[in-house]
């Protein structure tokens, strides 16, 4: 299955995955609409490190074979498609946040209006195909491939 990776010495901290995962998932088609509405959504990837450290790197879903957060939903609302993505049905989500605490990659939060949970999910539920994150991202940092 293709995932997403991150070359850490790559990553040049800049944020831009962060801000085309929100474009990504917002719904709107021009990213300037964007302006001022930032704190209506978050980002699905996120970039750690600060700018003192060399080091930066973005964290994200990894997919798990075995993910622990689709084994310990209480509601069933993480799943795995065929294709091996980790889903959330947000109507079944009855915002536990069990998912949050177990993701051994802190990669699943709570979703804007704190009813249910959010994690990426490849662009797979909207329009952009390919992840935008990887698409935008500068410095090649993060890629969209398989890997043994």
């Amino acid at each position: 299955m293709k995932r997403i990776y991150v070359n850490e010495q790559w990553c040049l901290g800049c944020h831009l995955c962060e801000y085309e995962c929100i474009f990504a998932n917002s719904g709107l088609d021009e990213m300037f609409k964007l302006k001022g509405k930032t704190g209506n959504y978050i980002p699905r990837i996120k970039v750690e490190g600060d700018d003192s450290s060399l080091i930066h790197f973005a964290v994200n879903c990894r997919h798990c074979t075995n993910a622990i957060c689709v084994q310990s939903c209480i509601a069933g609302a993480l799943s795995k498609d065929e294709y091996g993505v980790v889903t959330i049905n947000k109507d079944k989500c009855v915002g536990c946040f069990t998912c949050v605490l177990v993701c051994p990659f802190g990669a699943i939060m709570p979703a804007p209006d704190g009813k249910a949970a959010q994690k990426c999910a490849l662009c797979t539920d909207n329009a952009m195909g390919e992840p935008n994150c990887v698409k935008h991202c500068p410095n090649n940092a993060i890629v969209y491939e398989e890997r043994d």
